[in-house]
Formats: structure tokens, sequence, C-alpha cells
């Protein structure tokens, strides 16, 4: 009975194509009460009251054994005819596009979705952003601030895999709307979270709710372009992320040096200017929730669940939209009828009396069937190819930033001055001191007073009878020094900062709250960072615009080759990079030429898997980059001052794997979107 049942739910709509639901329902009723009245299935008086027949136990599991057998093959035999609608439903459905035309409303969704892909943008920046304020707030030491680093590419890693199976089962722009709220929720809360283990769950929960955004926005836009269009304006689209780039980078710049936009209350609760960047930051999910509400859900998505009324209708706002923009608002919407997907719900069709893990099991077995015997090979492909460039791409450019702080670090090193066997006696030090190392010099009677230290170093001194008021140090300490009868008011110069120190009848008083600071922490070094990565990302620009324009005219696998190829190549030069100004040439130089690989990886990921999978697919591979992200940051950033060689052949290697694998994967320009 449960197979019978099977085969007349599948039976009712042989066409594919959209029919009245009453009808359908009228038709499936009535073989089920008259027509369904077989010997084998014949139902006598006794079973209406659960009273089974006599010969049931007997044959009981053969029977079970042979309906499950047997259900496989229908099974398989349902996936050969959806498949097909699917094929039928491609073609038809791009030729209704191409009756839509590409106009306003492409651009309306173009602008929406591109917000949504710039919160992402900005999502990567924050963190690297507010780490150098923020480290005074929470007091981090290098391995809190290395976990904060890594913290939002794991949160997008485990939301790129989430978000991308979820958008598969309840569509794109629902799936879309959650993500962003959820980002921006929890990113308005680490605005005003006090302590490190709180801004580390909000940041983690903000880039799981972001970690949605690549792989649903592609999807999503996708589905609303005709084939001639889709290479160049998926191009286009990825210009938002680089825009979100530029406007962390331009708000950082604007708002983090000035500490007087901030407040406190009491010493338990402060807010200063980085919070206020990180509150601004939230800006574009905000505003792209509020713009994706205007918009509709994906018709393709409708129409490979079977919903045909609501993806009829959005195809002809998307057609009228158009056509009134174009000044052709006579012209009307000629499709009837569309071809849709056969559904199936393993989980029913097995019956009411099968337990529940024998229908999980046909369910798990069904999808994993359905995901992985498609093009095996090309997922393979596809995710070496992602990872070979994600690593190299976020390795390297994690490894610019540090490259240049090392530069800055040696250079301001060999400014250092040496005072030797100095004696100063009876002297106010109100001025900063920075900068400088004193050997064995003596201090009698001296008072620092009001002042900031900055990279000093007293080593073998002796201070006696000196009085030290008001200080702000940062990378300061005194080596094996002596001091006698010395007086510490209101300083930072707290006992850790006394290596090997003798201290005879000195006492220190209300000494300052705070963090031991071990780096160099100025407002022109803060401007340069932004500054960096303000060019770094603007540089992305002519390669944007070089991919969008050819994508459709040489192909995919051209440019991702060819980027991958000029990338591998351009990261040799990073051998001259021996000053400041030579790194931020090359760093803009590697940026500009990837981007173009980096979207043609985008436009074949969509392009190469079908639409009941497409968001799966991208997820699972977008979770992937990010996590090949966390290793080559780990490994670039481990071999800064140590040695180039290792980055940069790491970087070039894995840039020459994914040239040649993208010459492996098929070519999908001109197809139709499966």
């Amino acid at each position: 009975k449960a197979l019978y049942k099977y085969k007349t739910i599948y039976q009712t709509n042989d066409s594919g194509y959209y029919r009245n639901d009453s009808r359908a329902n009228d038709d499936e009723g009535h073989s089920d009460s008259t027509e369904g009245h077989d010997e084998d299935d014949e139902i006598y008086e006794g079973e209406y009251q659960g009273i089974p027949r006599a010969d049931s136990d007997k044959a009981g599991g053969m029977d079970s054994t042979v309906a499950q057998a047997q259900q496989f093959r229908d099974l398989s035999a349902y996936e050969g005819e959806r498949k097909k609608d699917q094929e039928e439903l491609a073609q038809q459905y791009e030729t209704i596009l191409q009756e839509c035309g590409h106009g306003k409303f492409q651009w309306m969704l173009y602008f929406v979705l591109g917000l949504a892909l710039m919160a992402d943008g900005v999502e990567i920046f924050v963190v690297g952003f507010v780490l150098p304020s923020a480290e005074k707030d929470m007091c981090l030491s290098e391995p809190n601030k290395g976990m904060l680093g890594l913290i939002v590419y794991l949160g997008m890693m485990v939301g790129a895999f989430v978000w991308g199976g979820l958008a598969d089962r309840i569509g794109r722009r629902q799936t879309l709307l959650i993500s962003l709220s959820i980002n921006s929720v929890f990113a308005f809360f680490s605005s005003f979270v006090q302590g490190y283990s709180s801004f580390l769950f909000c940041r983690l929960v903000s880039g799981v709710g972001i970690g949605g955004s690549i792989p649903i926005v592609f999807s999503y836009y996708s589905e609303f372009l005709a084939q001639e269009k889709r290479g160049e304006h998926l191009s286009w689209l990825c210009m938002f992320w680089m825009i979100g780039g530029i406007y962390a980078s331009a708000m950082a710049w604007a708002i983090i040096p000035h500490y007087g936009w901030s407040f406190q209350m009491g010493s338990a609760y402060q807010f200063h200017s980085w919070r206020v960047f990180v509150l601004v930051c939230a800006f574009p999910s905000v505003v792209a929730i509020c713009a994706l509400t205007t918009m509709p859900e994906s018709p393709r998505w409708y129409l490979e669940n079977g919903k045909h009324d609501e993806a009829w209708m959005i195809l002809k706002q998307v057609h009228d939209t158009n056509m009134r923009a174009k000044g052709y608002p006579e012209r009307v919407f000629s499709v009837t009828t569309i071809k849709t997907v056969k559904q199936m719900d393993e989980l029913l069709d097995m019956g009411d009396g099968a337990a529940w893990y024998v229908k999980w099991r046909l369910k798990l077995t069904t999808l994993f069937h359905q995901v992985r015997n498609p093009a095996v090979s090309v997922s393979h492909l596809t995710s070496l190819s992602f990872s070979s460039s994600s690593s190299s791409y976020y390795g390297l450019t994690v490894w610019f930033p540090d490259m240049i702080k090392y530069l800055q670090k040696q250079e301001y090193a060999s400014r250092t001055k040496v005072f030797v066997k100095e004696r100063v006696d009876h002297v106010t030090f109100n001025f900063t001191l920075e900068n400088q190392v004193h050997r064995q010099g003596k201090y009698f009677n001296d008072k620092f007073m009001n002042l900031k230290m900055k990279s000093m170093v007293f080593e073998d001194s002796l201070f006696e009878e000196c009085y030290f008021e008001d200080i702000t140090s940062s990378n300061t300490f005194f080596k094996n020094c002596t001091f006698i009868a010395t007086l510490f008011y209101n300083t930072d110069l707290f006992k850790y900062r006394l290596i090997n120190c003798k201290l005879t009848n000195s006492t220190f008083l209300h000494n300052k709250e705070g963090c031991l600071l071990s780096d160099i922490s100025d407002e022109n070094n803060a401007y340069m960072v932004y500054f960096v990565s303000f060019l770094g990302t603007l540089a992305v620009l002519p390669g944007n615009i070089v991919s969008a324009l050819l994508m459709d005219k040489i192909g995919r696998l051209r440019m991702l080759a060819g980027s991958s190829v000029i990338s591998c190549i351009s990261c040799f030069f990073l051998s001259f990079g021996n000053s400041e100004s030579a790194m931020i040439a090359l760093l803009c130089l590697f940026g500009g030429i990837s981007i173009a690989s980096w979207n043609a990886l985008d436009v074949l990921t969509v392009e190469l898997y079908p639409s009941d999978k497409r968001t799966t697919a991208f997820g699972f591979l977008n979770a992937l980059c990010k996590l090949a992200a966390v290793l080559g940051i780990s490994i670039f950033t481990s071999f800064v001052g140590i040695t180039k060689a290792v980055p940069i052949l790491f970087a070039s290697g894995a840039l020459a794997v994914g040239s040649f694998l993208a010459l492996k994967l098929p070519e999908t320009r001109g197809q139709v979107l499966q």
C-alpha cells in the first residue's frame, strides 16, 4: 500500500507543467478511493479495525524488503524524471529572461545585493582596524589579539556553510535577511560590550551572520540575469566588496584617532572612539536589510520548488518594470505556463507505518547521492582552486601590513640614541623621552614629571632620591638598575617593567590602571595602517573593471588561469620589497591582479552547480575558502621578520597550482543556468 501510494503521488503530474490544485487533488482522491482496487491492495473489513491479514506475519519480512528495494528503484527513476524537468526548465527560464530583458529591475537588485556584499567587505577589516585601540581598553595579550583577528574568519566559515545550505531550502531572500539581521544585531552589541570574552563572542556571531552574504548574493543575482549578461554583471557586483573595504578604511581614518569622541561612566564603562567606528561599520548591513525587504524572492528558486504562481508573478514584475523604464509600457508578458520540477518528500512517501530511522536513512541516502553524483571531479577541482587562491591571497594581504610594520620597527630602531655613563643631578624632565638607550648612568635627585616615555631602556643605572610622577610609558624597561629612596606616584611603571632591579626604601603610590603595551602606538602609525588598507583596496578597481569587461568575451577559465599566472609571477617581485613604499606598491599590484581570478571563480561556481544545490555548494566552497585563509594567515605571519623566501614560495606555489587546476574545469560561458 505504501508503494502504491508512492506511485500514485508522482503520476498525477506527468507533464511537469502547472496544473490547477483542486483538479489535481480531485484526481488523486478518485484514484485512491475507486481505481486502486487491486487484489494485492484490497482492503477487507477487519483492516478498518486494525486487524492484520492472516498471512501478513509470514510474508511481512519478505514484503518489506522487496518493497524497500522497489522503492529505491522507483526513486532512481523519479530522480531521472526530475533531472529531465530541470533541464527543460533551464532552457525555458533562459527564454523568459530574454523576454524580460535587462534593465531597471536588475539594477535595483544590483545595488541592494551590493550593500550586502559591501557588509562582508567591511567585516573583514573591522577587527584589524580596532585592535591597536581595543588592546588598551581590554588589556589584550598577543595570543588574544591573534585570536580576535582569526575569529571573524572562523565565524564566516561556519556562516557560509549554514546559510548556504539553508538558502536552498527556504529561499535566497529569506535566508539573506536572517543572516544580515544576525550580523547587524551582534555588530551593534560588540560596540558596547566591555570585556574581551563578550567582544570575542559578538564578533564571532557577527561573522557567522555575514558568512552567508557571498554564497547567497551571487546565486540570488545570477538567477535574474540572462546568459549574455551574467559574467559581466556578476563581476560588476564584486566591486561592492572593494567599496566595503574603502568604506571601512575611510571611517577608521576619520573616527578612531579622534579620542575626544568618547564618554565613560565611572571606571567600569568606557565608550571610546573605536567603538563608534564599530557601530558605523554595521550601517551597510542595516541598510541592506531595509532595501532587501522591497525585493522579491528568486523566481528560479520558486520554480525548483514547484511554486508556479509565485514565480510567474515575480517574472511578470521584472518584465513590466523593465519595459516601463525603457518606454514600452504596452508590452505584455506573454508567458502563460512555466515548467516546474517534480517535488518529493521521502519522509511521507514511505507511509505512516515506517519507523522514523528508516525514513531518515532514506532521506540522507537520497541527499548524499544528489550532492555527490553530479560532477564529483568538478567539485574537487573547484575546492582546490578556492583553497589555493584563498590561502595565498589572504595570507599575503595580512603579511604585507605585518612586513610594513616590521620595516617601520627596523627603521625606528636604526634611529635609536645611546647614552653611556652619563651623570645627571637636580634636573627636572617634563618632556617626552623617546627611542633612547641609557647605560651605566647615575641620576641623583632628579624629577621625571608629566611626561611620556616611548621605547626607553635604562640599563645598569642608579637612581637615588629621584621622583617619578604622572608617567605614561610604552615599550619602556629598566634592566639591572638600582633605586634608592625613590618615589613613584601615579605612574604606569609597574614592577614588571623593572627587570632584575634592586629597590631600597622606594615606594609606589597610586599606580595607573592600564595595560602593558609592548608596541609603539601613535597616531601616525595608525594613519599609515588605514592609508595602506585604503590604497590596497582601491588598487582592486582596475582589475574589477578589466574582469567585468572581458569575462563574457574571453571566458571564465582564461580569466581565472591568466590572473593566477600573472599573480604567481608578481609574487617574485616581493623579494625586492625592502622599503615601506616598495611594499605598498607591491601590495597594490598583487591586489589589482588577483581580483580577476576571484571574480572568475565566483562566476564559475554559480554556473557549475544546479539551482537546487547552488547556494549549498557555494557555501561549502566559501567555508573552505575561509579555512584556507586561516591556515594561510597563520603560516605567513609566523615568518615575519625571519625570512621572505618561505611566504613567497608558498604563495607562488599555491597560485601556480590554482592556475593549473583552472584549466581542468569546464568552461561555462554561453551556457544556460543549470
